[in-house]
């Protein structure tokens, strides 16, 4: 929806919150959930979904007439679809997930397919007035990869390749219908790229020389040409949870992926846990017994400490960080679980919600980015003292939301 008549910002919420891989599982939920969130939300003026597709219900969207008919669908119901999730590729639900959401990563001919069959329903669906964005995992999971440095090398050079080729039928499709179509990678913990610096480093190291030389082939210009399109197809998908994990300061995000030309394509709005760490052990334990219930088996749940002299250190999921909490150096834990962004204490836990705060106040300071797709898919994993009705919680977030743009 847009929030306001003139305002710029498209705010959604991301459907991969809702189980289903094939094309009718996710349609069933888009009836059962969109009409009653936009008469509650925006009765009167166009509703926007931030639509989650996985592999399978991508190929049989694009079969038959399914497309036009959703078209057609969207059209009807006063709807509209701005922004993809293309990150994950395969199941996301009711199964166990962790490092398999992955697979593929970039360096494969499966992960390109996958992207160009999103380009072209996203290039079918998307109103002619606003650009559109379709979110992407951080090329691959750096853990897989250990300390081989020529393996690393083929990694990046196969996937600045495969951006390549998504940006190329990007140019195609602008020059076609007018349509601006952006492919935006999103930095998480142990992602191959997962934060500021690194994103910075792939970009300047690897895309645009690569990527770049590629486009001077296929399109027959010149390289600096090249690199202004791939800085303009190829964009960042700011997940605030994310990026709060790796105790990245927002303010310093905006400004440093400005000075290194890189937009940001799309805001996801999310919450991490935090907690501060006690020297007391008996508190240790009381906040490892809080946090034991997040530990489940579905999802990745990173965890990085950051000790008094300000070094962080990585765990790789949350299971596997508490036994060390009661002898960590730790001063604070993030931990990567996405938790309802509308409430910040949980008792001796805490949310990362203040950096949302602080990335809201400077969108509408720096209008670096139009996009804005809410984004808690651990409904059907939290505590069960944290659930309530799934509606109504998304409503209380799309409320929590536009409570905070207007008190700034």
């Amino acid at each position: 929806m847009k929030i306001s008549t003139d305002s710029n910002f498209h705010l959604t919420y991301c459907t991969n919150i809702h189980p289903g891989e094939s094309w009718p599982e996710v349609f069933a939920n888009l009836e059962k959930y969109i009409p009653q969130l936009k008469s509650r939300l925006s009765p009167q003026a166009p509703f926007g979904i931030g639509l989650r597709l996985a592999d399978t219900a991508a190929k049989q969207l694009l079969a038959s007439n399914n497309l036009a008919q959703f078209k057609e669908w969207l059209t009807q119901q006063d709807l509209y679809v701005f922004t993809l999730n293309g990150f994950p590729y395969g199941g996301f639900h009711n199964q166990v997930v962790k490092d398999q959401v992955y697979v593929p990563d970039w360096s494969t001919q499966e992960r390109l397919n996958y992207t160009l069959s999103l380009t072209k329903i996203l290039a079918t669906l998307l109103p002619e007035e606003i650009d559109g964005g379709i979110s992407t995992l951080p090329l691959s999971y750096k853990p897989w990869w250990g300390e081989d440095q020529a393996t690393w090398e083929i990694v990046l050079k196969n996937s600045c390749f495969h951006l390549a080729l998504v940006v190329a039928e990007m140019i195609r499709i602008r020059e076609a219908t007018g349509k601006l179509l952006h492919l935006d990678l999103e930095p998480e913990p142990d992602g191959l790229i997962e934060n500021t610096s690194e994103v910075i480093e792939f970009f300047q190291n690897w895309l645009l020389p690569i990527g770049g030389s590629y486009l001077v082939q296929k399109l027959k210009i010149e390289q600096s040409l090249a690199e202004t399109k791939l800085l303009e197809h190829v964009r960042i998908c700011y997940d605030t949870c994310h990026l709060s994990v790796e105790y990245e300061d927002p303010k310093s995000v905006f400004a440093r992926l400005q000075s290194a030309g890189i937009k940001i394509g799309k805001i996801q709005i999310s919450a991490a846990i935090q907690v501060k760490i006690p020297s007391d052990t008996e508190k240790r334990s009381l906040i490892a017994e809080r946090l034991r219930p997040f530990a489940e088996s579905t999802y990745l749940h990173q965890v990085i400490e950051r000790r008094s002299d300000g070094t962080l250190y990585h765990y790789p999921d949350l299971i596997t960080a508490l036994p060390h909490l009661e002898q960590s150096l730790a001063k604070e834990w993030r931990t990567h679980f996405h938790v309802p962004i509308f409430i910040h204490d949980y008792q001796v836990l805490q949310s990362t919600q203040d950096d949302i705060v602080t990335v809201l106040h400077l969108l509408q300071e720096n209008n670096a980015c139009h996009h804005l797709e809410i984004e808690t898919y651990t409904w059907d994993v939290l505590p069960s003292e944290m659930k309530i009705d799934l509606l109504t919680s998304i409503q209380r977030e799309y409320e929590w939301v536009l409570t905070e743009i207007a008190a700034n």
